[in-house]
């Protein structure tokens, strides 16, 4: 008999050794476990054994109407997601022989496109950045890469100076640890060489030697919340009057990409996305915009109007 706890703990590990899951997916699957864990308890399952059909089908109602701090459908959806990965993963070890997870399907999600910013919005985030400071030179060079490389904060901040080959190619790691190569392009390019010459050496000197290529105030490794931080300030600098993420410059590198004619396969590669159909999203974007600006631009794209009947 398999406890619940020793399932989690087992499962982990695999998510962690065998698959070589980041720190972050890893500490994710944890916390979506330790709900299901409290689920169980409540319902008195002890091992994974004990577990049926009817528990995995009341975790998602139970998450979605808990009195404090209830889950909408996206989160809903990811939480059970973990849970079935970790009853397919007993199954397959020989832990399960029925899957109590395998009817449940998450909740449907509406249909949400990414947010893009325009390229002139773009310009003037990177603008914002200006300046000779260390701090400001660093900031450039992070938000030229990210909007350069279509990177996910997670892996920019996980570069090393290493990782920028060739002059103008840096090696970007995914999910799963799956190496890329994305070229930098001549704006990324010059900011990261002043970071490098005139920002990095001076933050270097204030910690212990490290790889890392974005450094924070101390000397160590730029953290992803710092790095947020450094987007969000830039856009308030540039009174862009919206929210901007990272992930706000990955969904307008691959739209901006797109509209100038790049083909899907090519920014499924440059994104790092393992199905097309990830990235064939963003192609409703430009599908979007260009129905707008035919709808303006068209004579006779605009309703007709009637001339009002004589008197």
């Amino acid at each position: 008999m398999t406890t619940v706890e020793e399932a989690v703990a087992r499962y982990l590990r695999h998510v962690t050794v065998e698959r070589g899951l980041s720190p972050n997916t890893t500490a994710a699957y944890r916390r979506d476990l330790v709900l299901w864990q409290a689920h169980l308890a409540a319902l008195g399952r002890a091992s994974v054994d004990e577990v049926e059909p009817g528990d995995v089908a009341s975790f998602p109602v139970a998450l979605a109407t808990r009195p404090e701090k209830p889950l909408g459908a996206s989160s809903v959806a990811r939480v059970l997601s973990s849970v079935r990965g970790l009853h397919r993963f007993l199954v397959e070890e020989g832990l399960l022989e029925v899957d109590p997870a395998a009817t449940t399907r998450p909740p449907k999600l509406p249909s949400r496109l990414p947010k893009a910013i325009s390229v002139a919005q773009v310009e003037a985030l990177l603008a914002a950045t200006d300046g000779d400071e260390p701090a400001r030179v660093r900031d450039k060079a992070l938000l030229e890469l990210l909007y350069a490389t279509g990177a996910r904060v997670s892996e920019a901040v996980s570069l090393n100076v290493d990782d920028v080959v060739e002059g103008d190619v840096v090696r970007l790691f995914g999910k799963g640890g799956k190496q890329r190569l994305v070229p930098l392009g001549s704006y990324a390019r010059r900011a990261l060489d002043a970071w490098l010459v005139r920002g990095r050496p001076e933050f270097s000197a204030r910690g212990d030697a490290t790889p890392a290529l974005f450094l924070g105030a101390r000397g160590a490794r730029l953290s992803r919340q710092n790095a947020w931080l450094v987007i969000s300030g830039a856009a308030d600098r540039a009174e862009l009057g919206l929210d901007v993420s990272p992930h706000t410059l990955r969904h307008s590198f691959a739209t901006h990409l797109l509209e100038g004619g790049a083909d899907v396969r090519v920014v499924q590669e440059l994104l790092g996305h393992s199905s097309v159909a990830t990235t064939q999203i963003y192609t409703l974007v430009t599908a979007d915009a260009l129905r707008d600006m035919y709808s303006t631009a068209h004579p006779r794209a605009r309703k007709a109007v009637r001339p009002s009947p004589a008197a």
